[in-house]
């Protein structure tokens, strides 16, 4: 129980850490965490007029492979899936979409962000 306390607070930091990046980047925060029984978005928000599903993976190192590498298959229909019931659901409109990734890399003092625009393509 510790450790998936433990794992859920560092999850949470780096998602603080991912929003702060893409506020500085110019994007504005429409929603954080969205979930249903098909799945979780981390962040969703808005670059202009796109309205942007995004994913944060974190790796501490790449030894077991890198963060920008961790998105699976089953992942990605997971979030499809979530963005499409979040559309129905949520939006007002049908706005253009995109999916994106930000990948975290080390550890505190030395992190290196990775951001992967348009990573998935939604099919309407």
């Amino acid at each position: 129980m510790f450790w998936r306390l433990s794992h859920r607070h560092r999850g949470s930091q780096h998602e603080d850490l991912a929003l702060a990046f893409l506020k500085r980047q110019g994007l504005t925060l429409v929603q954080r965490n969205y979930a249903w029984k098909g799945g979780e978005i981390d962040l969703i928000m808005l670059d202009k007029t796109t309205l942007v599903f995004i994913e944060v993976r974190y790796r501490k190192n790449a030894t077991f492979g890198a963060a920008t590498e961790s998105l699976t298959k089953s992942k990605q229909r997971k979030l499809i899936n979530t963005a499409k019931h979040f559309l129905l659901t949520q939006a007002k409109h049908n706005p253009a979409c995109r999916f994106d990734l930000l990948a975290i890399t080390g550890q505190t003092s030395s992190e290196q962000i990775d951001w992967l625009k348009n990573i998935i393509q939604l099919d309407y």
